[in-house]
């Protein structure tokens, strides 16, 4: 991972926007990624009011999907809430944590967009853009695109399409509950996404990637 040349954060949405639009240029949206042994998702939770981010990494093993480690970050939040500008205000946090691992992930689950996103840089693809990480974003609800139902089984999908342009798929996680959606972070393709967060589910909705991560974050 590379966490130690990471620019300094943005204040305004005028500068957020602007980086978005030259990063998303640089998401790698095919198989760039080597063995993978460990799988992290990372979540973020805030305290006193929201001036506080709280952000958790959750290591497991792969297929495995044993905790091996975890760290857990606590900052003050420097960046007001604004869909569309949500890793501005999240990943600060989140290098911090990755910063106190001794394990490195080979491929990271955000709880979040990758390119299903306005301008096709969700909080998985900056993430991973940045660190130089395979990463997916895996969110509990849609922010762009339409689709048409998804059958009820474990395991099925359909297509997010925006602007004729497929951004990512709806996936049916458990049999009969609301579906997940999956996105490209960064130097991974679609379906190899699907396939390892289809290896990350048991009997919930969401990976245990983010089930781990989603409960340090809350502490």
């Amino acid at each position: 991972m590379n966490l130690d040349s990471i620019p300094a954060w943005v204040k305004t949405v005028e500068e957020a926007k602007k980086i978005q639009e030259e990063l998303r240029f640089k998401v790698i949206q095919e198989d760039r990624l080597s063995e993978v042994n460990y799988v992290a998702g990372v979540d973020v939770g805030f305290k006193n009011n929201y001036t506080i981010t709280q952000a958790a990494v959750a290591v497991l093993n792969y297929p495995e999907l044993t905790l091996v480690e975890q760290a857990l970050a606590t900052i003050p939040t420097t960046f007001p809430y604004i869909p569309g500008f949500l890793s501005f205000r999240e990943i600060p946090a989140i290098i911090e944590a990755l910063k106190q691992l001794t394990i490195t992930p080979d491929l990271i689950l955000c709880d979040g967009q990758g390119i299903a996103h306005p301008r096709r840089l969700g909080i998985a693809s900056h993430l991973g853009v940045l660190i130089d990480v395979p990463t997916i974003g895996v969110a509990k609800s849609i922010l762009i695109g339409k689709h048409q139902e998804v059958p009820p089984e474990k395991g099925s999908w359909t297509p997010l399409i925006d602007r004729g342009e497929t951004i990512g798929v709806v996936l049916r996680s458990r049999f009969n509950v609301k579906p997940i959606y999956i996105s490209i972070g960064h130097k991974i393709s679609l379906n190899t996404a699907i396939n390892y967060v289809m290896g990350c589910l048991t009997k919930y909705r969401l990976p245990e990637t983010t089930r781990w991560a989603d409960r340090l974050a809350s502490i």
